[in-house]
Formats: structure tokens, C-alpha cells, sequence
């Protein structure tokens, strides 16, 4: 084994320098941020009422904590979140292997799902009230749609665009259509897939709380409509909060897996 050169040795140190600068910069941004949002409404340069202060949002986190009220919300929202997210996924993957098997099928639904896909999806909230009434089935149904036909399009064409070469190695050593899918669509297309999935999680999550804006009586999303019609702007800080570490996690997650798989597979 060669010894690393000293070129190599800076070459690395470099780089590790350079992570720890991001890191440490994107910490003192946010320190810098929250400190002056604080000093700003303590001095009155904005107003504490309408702007609040982490100190104000912090104390109504805890006092939620306190009388676990927060832990429904926050449940609520992820559960609906989650399985979305999985429905999503499933559906995509399903419609996209049966578009990849027809062709005619694929070219009659690619302007429909073209057309559903551009369909502002806030605008569907209520027509889905309507149709299903206001449960978490209609959350749920909420938070898919606002992912499912991008994911079906973005999944299809990644399973189009697979080396066609490789597909013709299968059929010349006589396999079928469907063992060119599992041994050479499936596994080409799985950078694609957790791509997707890391876009998806995001949308569901908007998805879902779009759909508590309008039906729901838990969860992040009712309590962000909840308390900006009583003026509660420290509840509705805090949801906001609470929802982007809800989506920074979620992405992590998805991260995780995604290393996972590329370490044992």
C-alpha cells in the first residue's frame, strides 16, 4: 500500500478546514440571527406582539411540554406525514414499473399526469372535504397529492432513461421483461428513487399541513391556522419551528437510509 504524499496530506487537511468552517459559519449565522431577532424586540426596534422573540417562543414550547399538548400536535402531523410519504412511494413506484411495461400506456397518461401534476394543490383541499369528509383519510389523501404525480413522472423517466444496452443483454441471454426490471431497471434506477423520496418527504409534510389548515382539529398545521385567527403568534411561531426541524429530520432520515443502503449494498 502507498504512503499518502505530503500534497495528498494537505490536500485533506484542506478539506477537513473547510468543513469545519461551513459547520462552525452556519452555526454563528444562526446564533447571530436568534440574538438579534431577541434584542430587536426586547429594545422595541419590531414589535414583541406581532414578531415575538425566541425567549416568548421557547416559554410557550415549555408550557406545552408541560401540559403535553404539544406532544398531540406534533404525533398527528408526523403520523399523517409518514404515511402519506409511504403511499406516495408505493403508488409511484407501482405506476411507474406498469408505464415502463407499456408504452402505449405511458404515452395515452403522460398529459394527464402532466396536467395533475401542474394543478395548484391548495386548491384540491377543499373538493377533497367534499369528497371525503373532514377525517385524517383526508389529510392523508392531501399530503399525497401534492407529491404523488411529480414522483410518478420523475420515477417513469428515470426508469426510461436506463442504458438500453443493457436491457438488450437480458433479452439476448433470454430473459423476460420483467427480470430486465429487476436485474437492471430496479437497481440503476435506486439513486433516482432516494432522490425522489428526499424531494417527497418535503412535499407530503406541505401536503399534510395544507390539508390541517382546512380539516383537522390536531396536529401543526390547525395549530398554525388555529392561532393566527385568536392572534397567538407565539403558538404560531413556535409550529413553524417546530415544522422546519420536523422537515430537517425527516430529510436526515432519509439521508441515513440511503447510506445505509450503500454500505451493505
Amino acid at each position: 500500500m502507498h504512503d499518502i504524499s505530503n500534497s495528498q496530506i494537505k490536500y485533506l487537511k484542506a478539506q477537513q478546514k473547510h468543513k469545519w468552517i461551513v459547520r462552525i459559519s452556519r452555526i454563528l449565522v444562526f446564533v447571530v440571527f436568534l440574538a438579534s431577532w431577541e434584542l430587536a424586540s426586547g429594545f422595541g426596534i419590531i414589535d414583541s406582539f406581532i414578531f415575538s422573540s425566541p425567549s416568548q417562543v421557547l416559554l410557550c414550547f415549555w408550557s406545552m411540554v408541560l401540559d403535553k399538548s404539544i406532544f398531540l400536535h406534533i404525533g398527528v402531523t408526523l403520523y399523517e406525514t409518514i404515511i402519506s410519504f409511504i403511499l406516495v412511494t408505493l403508488f409511484s413506484l407501482i405506476c411507474a414499473t406498469l408505464l415502463w411495461f407499456s408504452k402505449k400506456l405511458s404515452e395515452i397518461t403522460e398529459p394527464f399526469l402532466v396536467v395533475l401534476n401542474s394543478l395548484p394543490k391548495s386548491a384540491l383541499a377543499p373538493l377533497l372535504i367534499v369528497w371525503l369528509g373532514a377525517t385524517p383519510t383526508t389529510i392523508i389523501v392531501a399530503g399525497m397529492s401534492v407529491a404523488l404525480f411529480g414522483s410518478i413522472l420523475n420515477m417513469a423517466t428515470a426508469f426510461k432513461e436506463v442504458d438500453p444496452e443493457k436491457i438488450k443483454l437480458i433479452y439476448t441471454l433470454r430473459g423476460n421483461k420483467f427480470q430486465a426490471l429487476t436485474k437492471i431497471v430496479i437497481p440503476n434506477c435506486i439513486p433516482a428513487i432516494v432522490s425522489n423520496m428526499k424531494v417527497n418527504i418535503g412535499l407530503c409534510l406541505v401536503g399534510v399541513i395544507i390539508g390541517e389548515f382546512l380539516a383537522a382539529r390536531n396536529g401543526l398545521g390547525y395549530l398554525i391556522i388555529y392561532s393566527s385567527q385568536v392572534f397567538k403568534l407565539d403558538w404560531l411561531l413556535m409550529s413553524i419551528c417546530i415544522l422546519c426541524i420536523l422537515a430537517m429530520g425527516l430529510y436526515a432520515l432519509i439521508n441515513w437510509v440511503e447510506k445505509l443502503y450503500q454500505k451493505y449494498f
